[in-house]
């Protein structure tokens, strides 16, 4: 009969209804196609695109700062929690052993009005198993399991977000340093020339060739373009700094690679909108976000119906040690117990009703994160677009003004001009050197922002370039 009702009680569990709905994906409105997706896109969201750049510098920059930055160290921390928040849910399914072992020797006082009675002193010891089990007969325990795992899976996405915007924060921050050295050398270059034009300038002046607003003027240009060097030198410092941190080292000097001129452009990813449902982090993370809100209302549920647990204890115990384990010093117990709610002023309501309105707002956060991946992408496609239209129109922009300065500087020379026309020629040259290696650099920018709001396979490989074990994790807590 025993043995039939400790077989029972797993069928029943296991029979158990769960409270609460299961979990479905909500349905969203999403366009066909991405409006300004280029007709060269390229299958390429699998791959780890920073390598097309080109610059071993710069993937050796991206690895160390996925082993090193701090955001990622403390998104793995995180995960770590969830999965030890998943371990407590589940061990509620099963039954709870503990044992307690004791041992008390005592005196007593034979003075009082009812003698100590022989022997005196009295010792007691024992040792005792027990067990309790609440039978998850509603399914509550397993909702709130399901919300643990949920949020776990939340914390792995999280993490997979951390390292999406990594990535290309330092490809960008790179591109970004490497754009400020290159209008660095310009304004170095231009600095250059502009001296050479004054001393010149000096010394005809000296013999009377030209005037002194000649001199002046070139002088002008020349503290123009020196005040634009501790600017750039400055931005380079706090690109620098701001490139340690996100590689987890103390502000310093970052190593150089290649020009922004000399990397290889890579390709544009191609992709249909629905694939950002699968590939973006921030949306499975906001989606397993939704599936333990979600599971939450089942658990709460629950809570309307009665809970049923079991306990058991089995031992011994003896005034003497060596006679602790024979048969007449054995002790045991065990018990069921019913405990259901009857009135509870509506707080269990409550706890529904929060429970429900908590997944509303989950679900609205889910389908903004939907439309605000979308957005991302067209606006990432769209920037790529039209900055390859502006690059073109920057080169040819320079190349205009190096042909006005060349032939202003012959006309002067040969006397047809002044050189307020030179001065002209240079002062828009300069600044028009300066846009087009920004424009350069953001054309590279662009593609890293593609990549980052497509999402992709290539977030599943630099995590796996982080040295952080996600198999593991799966094998030993998720499944």
């Amino acid at each position: 009969m025993r043995r039939a009702f400790l077989v029972f009680i797993p069928l029943l569990l296991l029979s158990g209804c769960m409270m609460g709905p299961d979990y479905q994906r909500p349905k969203v409105d999403m366009p066909a196609l991405f409006r300004y997706e280029p007709q060269e896109a390229a299958e390429m969201a699998n791959s780890t695109w920073w390598n097309q750049f080109n610059d071993p510098i710069l993937d050796q920059l991206i690895i160390e700062a996925l082993i090193q930055n701090k955001n990622v160290k403390a998104a793995a921390a995180n995960i770590e929690r969830a999965a030890g928040a998943l371990l407590t849910s589940r061990a509620a399914l099963f039954p709870q052993i503990n044992v307690n072992a004791a041992g008390n020797r005592q005196y007593l006082s034979k003075n009082t009005a009812v003698p100590a009675s022989d022997p005196n002193p009295l010792n007691n010891f024992q040792i005792q198993g027990s067990a309790s089990w609440e039978i998850d007969l509603w399914g509550r325990i397993r909702r709130l399991a399901e919300a643990a795992r949920a949020n776990l899976l939340a914390g792995v996405e999280a993490r997979r977000g951390v390292i999406l915007s990594l990535v290309a924060e330092v490809a960008v921050s790179y591109i970004q340093l490497r754009a400020l050295d290159e209008q660095l050398v310009i304004a170095k270059s231009t600095l250059k020339a502009y001296d050479e034009s004054v001393k010149l300038f000096e010394l005809q002046f000296k013999y009377g060739q030209i005037s002194q607003i000649v001199v002046e003027q070139a002088r002008t240009q020349y503290q123009t373009a020196a005040v634009t060097i501790p600017q750039i030198e400055t931005q380079i410092t706090q690109t620098e700094n701001a490139l340690s941190i996100l590689l987890g080292r103390n502000p310093g000097p970052i190593p150089r690679g290649k020009p922004v001129i000399e990397l290889v452009m890579p390709q544009i990813p191609a992709g249909l909108p629905s694939q950002l449902l699968e590939r973006r982090p921030d949306i499975l993370k906001a989606e397993q976000s939704l599936i333990a809100a979600n599971a939450q209302i089942g658990a709460a549920k629950a809570l309307y119906f009665p809970t049923i647990s079991l306990t058991a204890a089995a031992g011994a115990a003896s005034e003497a040690l060596s006679n602790l384990f024979l048969g007449p010093s054995n002790t045991w117990n065990y018990a069921g117990s019913i405990v259901g709610p009857i009135f509870s002023a509506g707080t269990i309501t409550g706890q529904v009703k929060q429970a429900e309105a908590n997944q509303k707002a989950v679900l609205f956060a889910y389908e903004q994160a939907i439309q605000n991946a979308f957005v991302d992408m067209e606006n990432a496609l769209a920037t790529y677009r039209n900055l390859r239209a502006q690059l073109a129109a920057e080169e040819k922009r320079v190349a205009a003004y190096k042909a006005y300065v060349r032939l202003a500087w012959l006309q002067y020379q040969g006397g047809y001009t002044t050189y307020l026309t030179v001065l002209t020629a240079q002062q828009q040259l300069f600044p028009a050197e300066l846009s087009t290696a920004q424009a350069r650099a953001a054309l590279f920018i662009a593609l890293a922002n593609i990549y980052k709001a497509m999402g992709g396979g290539w977030v599943m490989e630099a995590d796996k370039k982080s040295g952080w074990n996600i198999s593991q994790l799966r094998n030993n807590v998720l499944f």
